[in-house]
């Protein structure tokens, strides 16, 4: 009976051994074929696993020493090291507490796009780039300006005419020749990833010099492209050039992209930039995406390939700026139908877009730094009044754009889809400099218009059509007061608009409208008689508060408006056959400032209610005015 027993027990143990083998080699076989769920790449290996241990060894000892960092400098406000700190007091109060019993004061409450950044920026500072890091930015920055000047010299057939496309200076890559000159793995895995590139060339009224001084500065970066760079900084400089010169430079860089409206998806970069002096007269700056930081846990939806911009200097005293993108986008969330066509083309962030945005901006500035007093109106009566009106109106551009990708956007129920027609509303704390201090509310809302664009703007840059679609004006007519003209087409000028309206006869509004051939846009803020009279008189206008509101204008994306200058004076297109007839994207925007007591529901939701319906009625009223009203 034992010796049967033992037969049986072995038996069953062979089975269950069988058994287990087989799992083991089910498992084994699924290992092979696994899927990475967030990249749906193959598996590690070994190899692999083993130089993804190190790494994370690696940022573990950097972290620790982070903190050996952030506990002495802690150490000398509170008196004594973060480990003395009585621990049975730090599960049971909130950090403010914590911070008020080590007698530290709280961080002040800001919206969570700031903490951020703020957070970002005292990581980057306690973290630094250790040399390794840098020969490897060096290494990776050389190879890229290696494969831009290639790109620079050589047409087909790497480049070729999209076939939509009139323009004679505009070309995209053609992927096939590019994989076999450059072959690469793709940054995105997914199949919802797709490439954007272009290359686009024009003359610019700046020296080179000029311009790469300022294209190697991140504030004035910002200042050149306002209508595309929301936010720019310099991280480290880590070449700062050869013998006080930018020929070497090299520097790691942050920006924030966004245009057009809230429906566009903002861009983020972490990327180097490097200037190399070709020759005499002849610069090139490479852009390329860079993994910074690296424990950087926000996935970008976009990745810079080798891209940049070579300058000419011309004996005029002017540039000739060739512009190269070539970007890796993953579209995750698709884009919103109704820029679909305009962002899959390469209009948005396009060559083009930037070459013509330089050219307006470096118009605007020698407009600016002229000595002429001349506009119509006879108001200002000195240059420097003059210069300080348009840098007051720059500033009101960049604040309307950056308010544009509604970063602290929230979500309110009671504000249906169905009932607000698809406006965008946030409510954030304004406590910037040069803005009024406060709770402000912004709402957005974008709308397509079978007019061509130029139609569409020509009808909000005319003060004599402002009561058509002013809610606020009551229909009362305005009045131009100040007209400073800063371009060359007749669209583009600053001036400064006298409301008629009797319960506010102490309030002006500083407007700015500029155009080129791929859209436009008006602007425009309230701004109270002595900040304005203080502006025209020359004095220092960057601590004027000014909360703009208005309009951005562009084509549909499936047939381009063709712009042209004009020496009508009347408007500056005419409605004759050669413009384009194409629909327009219609983006209009308003902010308004609340009282600041305490945050409370109640006084948020009444705000935005108000906003809601002055934006619905202001669409209302130009959809009447175009005789569009029976558009859904």
């Amino acid at each position: 009976m034992k010796a049967q027993n033992e037969r049986a027990n072995n038996s069953v143990l062979r089975a269950e051994n069988e058994r287990v083998q087989c799992e083991n080699l089910a498992i084994r076989e699924a290992l092979k074929n696994v899927i990475c769920p967030s990249c749906g790449g193959p598996p590690f290996g070994i190899e692999e696993r083993q130089r993804s241990l190190q790494k994370l060894q690696l940022e573990n000892s950097q972290l620790k020493e982070e903190h050996e960092k952030v506990s002495n400098l802690l150490a000398k406000y509170i008196g004594k090291p973060i480990c003395q700190m009585n621990s049975s007091l730090m599960p049971s109060l909130p950090g403010s507490a914590i911070l008020e019993h080590q007698n530290v004061l709280p961080p002040p409450i800001l919206p969570v796009h700031q903490e951020m950044d703020i957070g970002l920026d005292l990581n980057l500072q306690f973290k630094g780039i250790n040399d390794l890091e840098q020969s490897l930015m060096m290494e990776t920055a050389t190879n890229a300006m290696d494969e831009l000047i290639r790109l620079m010299r050589i047409n087909e057939p790497l480049w070729i005419k999209p076939p939509s496309s009139t323009n004679i200076e505009r070309y995209v890559i053609h992927p096939e020749s590019y994989e076999k000159v450059f072959p690469r793995a793709n940054h995105f895995k997914t199949s919802s990833a797709r490439e954007e590139s272009s290359k686009y060339s024009g003359m610019v009224t700046m020296n080179g010099m000029q311009l790469v001084d300022m294209l190697l500065d991140s504030d004035k970066w910002v200042d050149l492209f306002p209508t595309i760079v929301s936010k720019a900084r310099t991280i480290q400089v880590l070449e700062p050039g050869i013998n006080g010169n930018r020929n070497g430079c090299l520097q790691l860089m942050h920006e924030q992209m966004h245009i057009l409206s809230p429906l566009v998806s903002p861009r983020e970069y972490y990327f180097l930039r490097h200037c190399q002096q070709i020759e005499l007269g002849l610069w090139a700056i490479v852009d390329v995406s860079y993994e910074w930081p690296k424990d950087n846990i926000s996935s970008s939806h976009c990745w810079r390939l080798p891209s940049g911009f070579m300058i000419q200097d011309m004996t005029n005293g002017c540039s000739n700026v060739t512009w190269l993108e070539h970007v890796e986008v993953d579209d995750k969330t698709q884009t919103h139908r109704l820029y679909r066509d305009l962002i899959c083309n390469n209009c948005a962030y396009g060559a083009e877009r930037w070459v013509v945005t330089l050219q307006r901006t470096c118009e605007r500035l020698l407009a600016e730094n002229s000595q002429s007093i001349h506009e119509v109106g006879g108001v200002i009566n000195l240059p420097q009044g003059r210069k300080s009106l348009m840098k007051l109106a720059h500033r009101m551009v960049k604040n309307f754009c950056s308010m544009l990708s509604m970063s602290g956007k929230l979500d309110f129920p009671q504000l249906s889809e169905a009932n607000n027609s698809g406006v965008r509303v946030s409510v954030r704390k304004s406590l910037g400099h040069g803005q009024p201090s406060g709770i402000v509310v912004s709402a957005a809302t974008s709308l397509w218009l079978p007019l061509p664009s130029h139609n569409v703007f020509n009808f909000f840059k005319d003060e004599k059509m402002r009561a058509q679609w002013d809610v606020l004006s009551n229909g009362s007519p305005v009045q131009e007061i100040v007209h400073i003209s800063n371009g060359s087409h007749l669209g583009n000028f600053t001036s400064i608009i006298w409301p008629f309206i009797p319960t506010e006869n102490n309030m002006l509004m500083l407007q700015e409208s500029c155009i080129d051939q791929l859209g436009s846009m008006v602007v425009y803020a309230p701004i109270d008689i002595p900040s304005m009279n203080l502006a025209i008189s020359g004095d220092d206008s960057s601590n004027i508060p000014i909360l703009p509101s208005g309009f951005v204008i562009s084509s549909d994306g499936r047939q381009r408006d063709h712009y042209r200058a004009s020496t009508s004076t009347e408007t500056g297109f005419g409605t004759g056959t050669g413009i384009g007839t194409g629909g327009s994207l219609l983006t209009v925007a308003f902010q308004i400032l609340v009282s600041s007591p305490s945050s409370s529901k109640e006084l948020n939701m009444e705000s935005v209610a108000t906003v809601n319906t002055l934006i619905s009625n202001t669409v209302q009223r130009i959809k009447a005015s175009l005789n569009c009203s029976n558009l859904d």
